[in-house]
């Protein structure tokens, strides 16, 4: 089993997390998307972007190569409740064929573990080309991340192909049922342990579906990233503004202490009967802002914002009307 590596240094981490925020903070209700974690990461390590790709390796920068798998983790748990479990990708790649359902699982397994090599392979020579010759360092990144995009999970591990010889297989056929038609995946699971690790579909565009397990909390290469309602110390909640709001909020309370707006939010929560409709959104990076978990929660109650910057808009507009 592959271990995980370091995606980050402590202060690239730093760097990433308020990164993110600065997203989240003007996305605005639009889904997350893999270009953005793209971005984040490739501006948090320093690295050119060159676009995020459904059909090449992510990043490629002197010998480093990242391929970017993200999913999005449903339910009210903690995202960090994920952590040393397993979940499933609905696809690591969908550079594959399957050439026949009716030969033998094993066979079938072999010939699509050999062509996944050789995709890792490709990738591989062309990292190590763009970086005059070098040992490439081929990676996997995995990002966790649930739909109000507070929470955030991230960890990388060596990319390398399946060795046939430690997994078997059998055919799974699953009958037609009403109109849904019949279909018939490779299921391929671990030697010894008997945990299914694959589930290559044949149908409407054959793709490997891997199985993953995602690190402990003990793993100190499992990157955390929490940009909306952190909590700090007993009493206290960080959020994440755009620096447009920033600048509003200090012309309006003439401070920006953690009192002084806690108190406002309060108070407008208690005299304001509509919510606004949304603000402008400024490109710039986000502001950290404390103020206290009671304060938190009224902006949350009173304020059907996206986001903690979204409610703080809603709550400026508020304030001046």
């Amino acid at each position: 089993m592959s271990s995980t590596l370091q995606a980050f240094t402590s202060t690239q981490q730093s760097t990433a997390k308020r990164l993110l925020a600065t997203c989240v903070a003007n996305m605005m209700g639009r889904k997350f998307e893999e270009g953005d974690w793209a971005s984040v990461y490739c501006q948090a390590k320093g690295i050119a972007e060159t676009g995020w790709s459904n059909l090449h390796i992510d990043v490629m920068h002197q010998g480093l190569g990242v391929e970017h798998k993200m999913l999005c983790v449903g339910g009210d748990k903690p995202l960090m409740s994920t952590a040393g479990t397993a979940l499933m990708h609905p696809s690591a790649t969908r550079s594959i064929r399957v050439a026949s359902t009716e030969i033998p699982a094993q066979d079938a397994m072999v010939d699509i573990f050999c062509q996944y090599k050789e995709l890792i392979e490709a990738r591989a020579a062309r990292v190590s080309e763009n970086a005059g010759g070098k040992a490439p360092d081929m990676r996997t990144g995995w990002l966790l991340w649930e739909r109000s995009l507070t929470e955030f999970l991230y960890f990388e591990e060596r990319m390398e192909p399946p060795n046939p010889d430690l997994y078997w297989a059998e055919w799974n056929e699953r009958p037609a049922k009403g109109s849904r038609k019949s279909s018939k995946n490779l299921w391929v699971y671990e030697r010894g342990s008997n945990k299914k690790k694959f589930s290559i579909t044949t149908s409407a565009g054959a793709k490997i579906q891997p199985y993953f397990d995602v690190p402990s909390p003990a793993d100190p290469n499992l990157v955390y990233l929490r940009v909306q309602g952190e909590p700090i110390g007993h009493d206290k909640v960080q959020i994440w503004i755009t620096a447009d709001s920033a600048q509003k909020l200090r012309l309006i309370l003439q401070d920006d202490t953690l009192d002084s707006l806690s108190h406002k939010i309060i108070s407008a929560a208690h005299t304001q009967d509509a919510a606004p409709e949304p603000a402008d959104v400024e490109n710039h990076l986000a502001i950290p802002v404390v103020i206290t978990k009671t304060a938190h929660e009224a902006l949350n109650s009173h304020w059907d914002g996206v986001s903690d910057a979204h409610r703080i808009q809603l709550l400026i507009q508020a304030i001046h009307r």
